[in-house]
């Protein structure tokens, strides 16, 4: 029977800690179940087993050794020897072969086949016992992470092109309709009034361009591409701080060492969140940014004189959790600290090595 089969999925916190407890230690006799010593346990009782085969041989048996040994002596013991290590190599096998089972079954676990689990093993050691309950534990709490975060990002896709089509219906809609009726208006009327009529409609047009403009900023910064990060967040904290409500003083150091299109983008867009976040829901009335090259790292802070996240809000909101999954694309570390009525600070390290800070 295959140590592998689909389980029923169960909640991580739906595992009571009676479980992993009964893995680290051995069972009451009379309880029904296996009773499960240390695997130092087994080891110590497998070699012990082996010394006491050898010295009951060396008790019961009339062989003796002279000095010098003899020849035939020494293919004894030589012999003995031998056995006693494939005696011992066997027992150690029986013992430790749950925990290759285990090894080899871990490999053959596929991301993309969720709900599978290590049953059917059965480990003599407490050890191992555990070590199957952790594994399904850890499996548990990836498969709950990678759903979460797929719900989020598609939440936030949504979120996105939900907002774009109102936008899009809202703004450039209405302008535009407004713009069909003056021309037909302009058509239809006295021809020394049309001018002005085409006047208004050039207006019209040129405010559609620039809301379109507005609105292809924020899917893609042109910015980023033609003029650099900096630059990118130099337009980003003069645009919001146009937009009033948000003074927004920037600390951007002016040379940073060369990073990848994605890092400059996690950068960028966190940056934006936490700029959104702070202007829309902190009521702060100032907010920094920040971004510095600190050794081998790049630090991005955004800093705001808010109220601070209410201690109510989860931290899987869509806006926390995009900034949490773009900061693991670039190996990055994100933290958000806030006190009620202090502020908010969003900080991002990024390694620009490779390695995680």
């Amino acid at each position: 029977m295959s140590p592998i089969r689909p389980t029923a999925r169960s909640p991580l916190d739906a595992r009571t800690s009676s479980e992993l407890a009964d893995a680290k230690a051995p069972v009451r006799a009379g309880s029904g179940k296996a009773r499960r010593f240390s695997l130092l346990w087994w080891v110590f009782l497998t070699n012990g087993a082996v010394l006491v085969v050898a010295a009951l041989l060396l008790a019961v048996t009339p062989i003796t050794i002279s000095h010098p040994i003899a020849i035939w002596q020494l293919i004894l013991l030589l012999a003995g020897l031998a056995v006693m290590l494939v005696l011992n190599l066997v027992l150690l096998r029986g013992v430790l072969s749950p925990f290759f089972k285990l090894t080899e079954v871990m490999g053959s676990i596929d991301p993309e086949r969720p709900g599978r689990r290590l049953t059917g093993l059965n480990p003599r050691s407490s050890e191992g016992a555990a070590l199957v309950n952790a594994f399904n534990a850890m499996l548990d709490r990836l498969e709950s992470a990678r759903r979460e975060a797929a719900r989020t990002a598609l939440a936030a896709q949504e979120a996105e092109r939900l907002r774009v089509a109102q936008e899009l219906h809202d703004e450039i809609g209405q302008t535009l309709t407004a713009v069909m009726i003056q021309a037909e208006r302009a058509s239809e009327s006295d021809p020394t009034l049309a001018s002005q009529e085409l006047r208004r409609v050039t207006d019209a047009v040129r405010e559609s361009l620039d809301e379109v403009r507005r609105i292809a900023r924020e899917l893609r910064p042109e910015a980023l591409d033609d003029l650099g990060l900096v630059n990118a967040l130099i337009a980003l904290c003069s645009r919001v701080d146009e937009q009033g409500g948000l003074r927004v003083r920037r600390e951007l150091q002016g040379k940073l060492p060369p990073m990848s299109q994605d890092v400059e983008l996690v950068i960028y867009r966190i940056a934006q969140e936490g700029l959104t976040n702070a202007l829309r829901h902190s009521g702060a009335a100032a907010a920094t940014v920040s971004l510095k090259s600190e050794a081998d790292w790049v630090t991005l802070r955004v800093t705001d004189d808010g109220d601070g996240l209410p201690p109510e809000l989860p931290s899987g909101t869509a806006g926390i959790a995009g900034m949490r999954e773009r900061a693991l694309l670039v190996d990055g570390q994100l933290s958000i600290e806030s006190q009620p009525g202090e502020g908010t600070e969003v900080r991002l390290v990024v390694p620009l090595d490779g390695e995680r800070p």
